[in-house]
């Protein structure tokens, strides 16, 4: 190439000239060079740059995010280029992320391509002590190629020592470490009950088989216990004494509870006496399937939490004896549930709320209004009910940030924040948010608030609300709760039938409306769609549909996650409370979660939702719903009119038995 070398000595990057680079615009014809070159310079072609006309090509040079395009070339061409100019590239630009990820993937090229002297002086100069597993391997299994096995015994035994499964670099020290006598039957018996501890079964048969045909067999045991715990629990007549075998019935009733808390309920009644279980064990047991059986709405459930030994009432079970107490309409008991609980639990926005209602109904009307008075400041999902209670304003005040345009205007010329602004603005989101989030962590309190507006102006939602948060600032509610592709959510809202406000709610609560996000689950985008569920959509209302390419494009994300909230709102009657809960759980387990006998007040079946993470997001999104409602109409929706309804059970919903029936109130 031409000016390949040129292009390394001559590039020049003027980030830290002042204000003069502050604003977007000035980069407006930089970045569409960029964008248009990119993907080119990502597959290792960088002729479309070379065709450039000479004054596009420097502009592009003087571009902050030219480190990015040239590591991206670089990158892909590591097989077939010449190091010196990697090499270059990263003594120039230090410490840069361009430099810090292409560093990376050129050390690993490097061991791989036998040029491990070359592979370990980067690897002790920038990556030793760190920990990563990949590159510690690597340079042991360098030095062992250079003759060099001083240092690798000991620290290729520390990465054996896993439950885990190890980097598959890994695998050439492990082989050099037992072909060299330094792998014992002691290392492999402690990786052994390290994979027994992460309950990496498969993997500790494998380990058992250096070991023992006995260490096999318990491996082939706890595999047995985790596939049917009935059978294995069914199975165990005789006595068990040993630790392991007491720890495999633990965790079999562990695995039956979850699954069904009657029957280990039966099992355990069989089994408490047989065994030698410590008093922990028994308790230990005895909570988890107390709490199965409460989560899943068993009958006894409230006795089998009470009767747990002091040693075992937690927090955890004092929340679920007052969420079967609120089920069961027990109002007494609910408030000696309350007063039962740390003052720390007992505080909450939660308990506040419900112990308001179990004054209301047990005849302390005054005491109740005083305490929903209390509680009906917050602009929260129980504060809205508490004004709700008493007919009060929503708390919606909304505070904007005072502008301090001097500031805003030193924070947008900084280097830092430049990059992480046309990172994003490039669509290199993921990136831009890391540098944003870096840029920013050591900034003042009023440096933050500055810095959330400046991002709140350039449409970067999900960082202005992270940054106002990180300043402890909840009150400017454009930029807590921003009207983002406002377009998209009316028209596709519009045609699933459905709240645009609603639609919004679940994208902020999903994502902070971030386009390419990706959850660990694997769901992507502004609605964090499932790729699987996002093709069956796409299929249902006949649109193309390219994946994740698909669904990191907002228009198509929101069509599809508005239209999946349509059928999710038409599958359980219209009820947006069940279809929240089924967007983030999956409708199948709200089915099971649904009333089987009597009728539940909606309001306590989201109190009683099993999933932590379910009940909590129902209630982010219902607020949130909320607040949007008011942001974009002026107009207050009332919490309680979404939440007055009563679930009826499967056949009363075919007998058709109203959903205003009135609430259950035992003893009054």
């Amino acid at each position: 190439l031409r000016t390949v070398y040129g292009l390394i000595a001559g590039i020049v990057i003027t980030l830290c000239t002042g204000s003069s680079l502050a604003t977007a615009d000035e980069f407006a014809e930089s970045r569409e060079l960029f964008k248009s070159v990119y993907p080119e310079a990502e597959r290792g072609n960088f002729a479309p740059v070379e065709a450039l006309a000479p004054g596009e090509r420097a502009a592009l040079e003087a571009y902050p995010l030219w480190p990015d395009l040239e590591a991206a070339w670089l990158k892909a061409r590591l097989r077939n280029i010449d190091t010196d100019l990697v090499d270059a590239f990263l003594e120039r630009y230090g410490e840069s992320y361009a430099a810090r990820n292409l560093r990376y993937r050129y050390a690993i090229h490097l061991a791989r391509g036998d040029q491990q002297e070359r592979f370990l002086e980067l690897y002790e100069s920038f990556y030793e002590g760190l920990n990563i597993a990949r590159l510690d391997c690597l340079a042991l299994a360098a030095r062992v190629d250079l003759g060099d096995t001083g240092p690798v015994p000991e620290r290729g035994i520390a990465l054996w020592m896993t439950g885990q499964s190890q980097d598959s670099a890994c695998d050439p020290v492990f082989a050099w470490l037992k072909d060299s006598g330094e792998l014992t039957t002691r290392h492999y018996a402690e990786r052994y009950a390290l994979a027994i501890e992460s309950r990496q079964f498969s993997r500790a048969r494998w380990l058992g088989k250096s070991v023992s045909e006995d260490w096999t067999a318990e491996a082939e045991a706890w595999q047995s216990a985790a596939a049917n715990p009935a059978a294995f629990l069914d199975r165990a007549n005789a006595s068990v004494t040993t630790e392991q075998g007491l720890a495999r019935l633990r965790y079999a009733f562990e695995r039956l509870t979850y699954r069904d808390p009657v029957a280990a309920t039966e099992r355990w009644q069989g089994h408490v006496d047989r065994h030698p279980f410590d008093e922990a064990d028994r308790h230990h047991i005895e909570r988890h399937i107390a709490l199965w059986t409460a989560r899943d709405r068993l009958p006894n459930a409230y006795d089998l939490l009470a009767e747990l030994p002091v040693e075992a009432q937690d927090e955890e079970v004092m929340r679920w004896r007052a969420r079967v107490s609120l089920r069961e309409a027990e109002w007494e008991r609910l408030l000696d549930d309350i007063e039962a609980m740390p003052e720390s639990e007992a505080s909450e926005e939660e308990w506040r709320y419900w112990r308001a209602m179990g004054m209301e109904f047990t005849g302390s009307p005054d005491a109740a209004a005083a305490e929903f008075d209390s509680l009906a400041g917050e602009r929260s999902y129980y504060g809205f009910l508490a004004a709700d209670a008493l007919g009060l304003p929503y708390a919606l005040t909304d505070s904007p940030l005072a502008v301090d345009e001097q500031l805003v205007s030193e924070l947008e010329s900084r280097p830092e924040v430049i990059r992480a602004r046309e990172l994003y603005l490039v669509g290199l989101d993921s990136r831009g948010r890391s540098e944003w989030d870096t840029a920013v962590r050591n900034l003042s309190r009023e440096e933050k608030l500055q810095a959330a507006l400046l991002a709140h102006r350039w449409g970067w939602h999900s960082r202005a609300i992270a940054t106002a948060a990180r300043a402890a600032e909840y009150d400017d509610l454009a930029i807590r709760y921003p009207l983002p592709f406002a377009k998209a959510f009316e028209t596709s809202a519009r045609a699933a039938d459905i709240p645009p406000t609603w639609a919004l709610g679940v994208a902020r609560s999903e994502s902070l409306f971030m386009r390419d996000v990706r959850s660990h689950a694997g769901a992507v985008g502004v609605m964090q769609l499932m790729p699987d569920t996002g093709r069956a959509v796409a299929r249902r209302l006949n649109l193309e549909f390219a994946g994740i390419n698909s669904l990191k494009d907002p228009a198509t994300n929101i069509r599809l996650g508005t239209s999946y909230l349509g059928e999710m709102q038409a599958r359980f009657g219209g009820n947006r409370v069940l279809a929240t809960a089924a967007y983030n759980a999956g409708p199948h387990r709200v089915d099971a979660w649904m009333p089987q006998s009597t009728p539940v007040e909606t309001r306590v079946w989201v109190e009683n939702i099993p999933f932590n993470e379910t009940r909590k997001y129902v209630r982010r999104v219902l607020a949130a719903e909320t607040i949007f409602h008011w942001r974009m109409t002026g107009n207050v929706r009332r919490l309680s009119d979404i939440l007055s309804a009563m679930l009826p059970p499967p056949e009363q919903k075919i007998a058709g038995v109203s959903h205003d029936a009135t609430w259950p109130q035992s003893g009054k």
